[in-house]
């Protein structure tokens, strides 16, 4: 998905990057609002996803601290191998769609005629 979304917001920015090239800039603007939408899908799956894994880590870290029940430690240990890489690919999707608006706005200003260029 990482991938997935980094190609697709640097190939909007070489379109924004030289806008000459689209024809049609309301197709253009159609098909990112696609995309968006799926990506924010995408993000909301995974927002669930790491706020499971962070309560179930936290659960796990309670449970030791009032059990010391040592094999607890493992669940504790698989939770945080788990919830690093959860947080780091919600970070980039997060960011990746925060970027995508801007894009968007963007693209506004070019049907507006109110175009600037980078």
């Amino acid at each position: 998905m990482k991938k997935r979304i980094l190609s697709y917001r640097n190939r909007i920015d070489d379109l924004l990057a030289d806008p000459g090239q689209v024809t049609d800039w309301n197709a253009v603007i159609e098909e990112h609002l696609v995309q968006i939408s799926f990506f924010q899908h995408e993000r909301l799956v995974h927002l669930i996803v790491t706020v499971t894994v962070a309560i179930l880590t936290l659960m796990s870290a309670g449970i030791f601290i009032a059990t010391s029940y040592v094999p607890v430690i493992m669940l504790f240990t698989l939770f945080m191998v788990l919830l690093i890489p959860y947080i780091m690919h919600y970070y980039t999707l997060e960011n990746e769609v925060q970027k995508m608006y801007v894009q968007y706005d963007r693209m506004l200003e070019f049907i507006g005629g109110k175009g600037k260029e980078i």
